[in-house]
C-alpha cells in the first residue's frame, strides 16, 4: 500500500520486543524521530540515579500515603520536576530525554518518570490514560496528577479536567481511570507528535509517526485516514486515494465520511487535469 519507511521498520522491531522496558521504548522513539545520537543506556542510568536519593529520603514506613508524599517532595522539591504550562504544546515535551534534561514536561512524560522513580521505594503506581490529561493511580481512591506536583484528585477534580478539555459535554465515567497498557502509551505519545508535526508542516515526520503507530495498531481507521491526508500534502495522490478509500471501508459510519468523499473527488479531479 505504501513505500517502505525505514524509521517505522526500526521502531516496530524495537517496540514489539518484550525485553525492552517502556522507558527504553520512549527513548528509542526520541532517537528515531529527533535525536539520532541519543544514548539510551545513559538516560536509563540517569533515571536509576534518582533511586538512591529517594530511598535515602524515606523511612521504613510502608504506608502508601506517606510514600506518595515523600515521592512528591523528592520529585518536585528536590529534583524540581514541574509541569510545562508555559510551552505545553512544544513537541519536545513528548521526548523523555528532553523532559529528563530540563526537568519539565507534560502529563504523559512526567507520569512515566514518576511511576519509574516510585518503584525505588516499592510503590507500585499504574498509568491511567484519562481523556485529555494523563494520570497515575495507586488504587481507585488514590489518583495522582504528576503534572500538578503529584496532587491527589477526587471526582470533582476529574470532572474539572474533563470540562477544561472538552467543554461541559463530557461526564466522568469510572472506566476513564482504567490502567493503560504500554503500547497504548506509546501510541498516545506518537499521536501528540503527529499533531505537532502536522501543525508545523513537518509532513515527513508526521508520516513517520503515523507509520510507527500503524506498526503497533495496524487497524486504526483514524491513522489510515490521517495517512491519506498527509499523503495528499506530500503530493502522493495515488497512495492517498488508497488510504482514504480504505478508511471509508473501515469506518463507513464515521462523522467525517462526507469530507473524505469530497477530498477523494478533489484528488481525482486534480489527477485528471
Amino acid at each position: 500500500m505504501s513505500e517502505f519507511d525505514p524509521f517505522a521498520a526500526e521502531w516496530i522491531s524495537y517496540a514489539k520486543n518484550s525485553q525492552y522496558t517502556l522507558v527504553e521504548k520512549c527513548l528509542k522513539l526520541s532517537q528515531i524521530l529527533e535525536f539520532p545520537n541519543l544514548d539510551i543506556t545513559e538516560y536509563v542510568q540517569k533515571l536509576r540515579s534518582y533511586d538512591q536519593g529517594l530511598r535515602d529520603h524515606v523511612s521504613d514506613v510502608k504506608n502508601p500515603i506517606y510514600l506518595v508524599s515523600m515521592l512528591n517532595e523528592y520529585m518536585f522539591d528536590i529534583l524540581e520536576f514541574q509541569g510545562d504550562s508555559d510551552d505545553y504544546y512544544n513537541p519536545r515535551n513528548n521526548f523523555l530525554n528532553v523532559v529528563m534534561d530540563k526537568h519539565s514536561g507534560i502529563p504523559i512524560t512526567l507520569s512515566i518518570i514518576y511511576i519509574e522513580v516510585a518503584k525505588a521505594i516499592g510503590l507500585e503506581l499504574r498509568p491511567v490514560g484519562f481523556p485529555g490529561h494523563f494520570l497515575v493511580k495507586y488504587s481507585e481512591e488514590l489518583i495522582l496528577d504528576p503534572f500538578n506536583r503529584g496532587s491527589l484528585l477526587d471526582i470533582e477534580d476529574l470532572q474539572d479536567i474533563l470540562d477544561a478539555t472538552y467543554g461541559e459535554g463530557v461526564e466522568f465515567e469510572p472506566e476513564y481511570l482504567n490502567d493503560i497498557e504500554p503500547e497504548k502509551i506509546l501510541i498516545r505519545i506518537l499521536r501528540n507528535l503527529k499533531s505537532s508535526y502536522t501543525e508545523s508542516f513537518s509532513y515527513e515526520k508526521a508520516m513517520h509517526c503515523i507509520n510507527m503507530i500503524l506498526g503497533l495498531d495496524s487497524n486504526s481507521p483514524e491513522e489510515i485516514r490521517d495517512k491519506g491526508i498527509i499523503q495528499t500534502r506530500l503530493l502522493q495522490n495515488d497512495l492517498a486515494l488508497v488510504s482514504l478509500n480504505k478508511y471509508l471501508e473501515m469506518a463507513p459510519e464515521a462523522d467525517d465520511v462526507d469530507d473524505i468523499l469530497e477530498m477523494i473527488k478533489s484528488i481525482k479531479e486534480k489527477s485528471s487535469q
